[in-house]
């Protein structure tokens, strides 16, 4: 009895952490790999966005302010003429910073975390359009061309400072510090 028992609360918790998303196994494969002398980035297979990310003490990190969106036309009568959907104005603040990193040596894949605001459009019933940025992410980050998958936090807020801009976006990037 004491056995069976012993058995069932082993099977009980070895089935909790598979259902968990991980297993014992990987969880010291985790711990092995935050030794790591790379950017070294967490999470599952299936997921758009890692759980997190490790940055070795020899890497430097950059950090990007709040990008917003590059003006389209000034003339526009609309937010959408002048600026875009949610989804253009977070490529063009892409592009933006895809340009200021190739300016630095670095790449879209130096990105380890994107902090995203994204406020409501009056053209999707007074929501935040949280699929037009998550596809405007989806063409950058999680692609053949750019494997990595940043962490990432999309908060939605009340209002940015210029009220046609519908999403602003920080970045943090890690690249290997020579001088380490």
């Amino acid at each position: 009895m004491k056995k069976s028992l012993k058995t069932t609360i082993a099977s009980v918790v070895i089935g909790a952490n598979v259902i968990a998303g991980f297993s014992i196994a990987s969880a010291v494969s985790e711990k092995e790999e935050l030794k790591s002398n790379e950017v070294t980035f967490f999470g599952t297979p299936s997921s758009s966005i890692s759980s997190s990310v490790a940055i070795p003490s020899s890497y430097g990190q950059l950090l990007f302010s709040g990008t917003v969106p590059p003006l389209l036309n000034k003339d526009g009568a609309t937010t959408y003429e002048r600026y875009g959907d949610t989804k253009t104005q977070a490529i063009g603040i892409l592009k933006n910073l895809e340009t200021q990193l190739k300016a630095k040596g670095l790449t879209l894949a130096d990105v380890t975390y994107l902090r995203v605001y994204v406020v409501s459009d009056p053209n999707k019933g007074g929501k935040p359009d949280y699929q037009g940025w998550f596809d405007a992410y989806g063409q950058f980050f999680n692609t053949k061309e750019n494997p990595i998958k940043t962490a990432r936090s999309t908060v939605g807020v009340d209002s940015l400072v210029n009220s046609d801009w519908l999403i602003e976006i920080e970045a943090v990037v890690a690249y290997k510090n020579k001088n380490k």
